[in-house]
């Protein structure tokens, strides 16, 4: 029976940690994907030997970016309302939002690399520029 975790009565996290300690692989799907989030879990799965079937898959993905639901949402708005300069500053917060958020799964799968080479990860910050 599967389970629903609202991290206010059901923490997901510990629920997490139990399953990986016990676990050989995992594969994993969300529609968001915060690198901070992944520190929390990096131990257990480090322990596991890799390759086919021994391994974390993570598949990070939503059905539309957020920004394009902001333009759409945005494109209602009539022109000459006054409220187009707001318009403009929100369509290039999200864009930037955008941005950060390719950079943070650049810098994801370059650790990745770098652990798959053997090489130690143990510099890795928490930088205000993927955040």
């Amino acid at each position: 029976m599967p389970r629903i975790f609202d991290n206010i009565e059901q923490s997901l996290l510990p629920a997490l940690r139990e399953t990986l300690q016990v676990a050989d692989h995992a594969d994993f799907c969300v529609g968001y994907f915060n690198l901070r989030g992944w520190k929390q879990l990096d131990s257990y799965i480090e322990k596991w030997v890799g390759g086919e079937g021994h391994c974390c898959r993570l598949l990070v993905g939503m059905q539309r970016l957020p920004q394009e639901d902001l333009r759409k949402a945005l494109s209602l708005i009539t022109q000459g309302t006054g409220i187009d300069k707001e318009r403009k500053v929100s369509e290039l917060s999200c864009e930037n939002l955008a941005d950060k958020q390719k950079k943070a799964v650049e810098a994801f799968k370059n650790a990745l690399k770098r652990r798959q080479a053997g090489k130690s990860d143990d510099n890795w910050r928490d930088d205000e520029e993927y955040m």
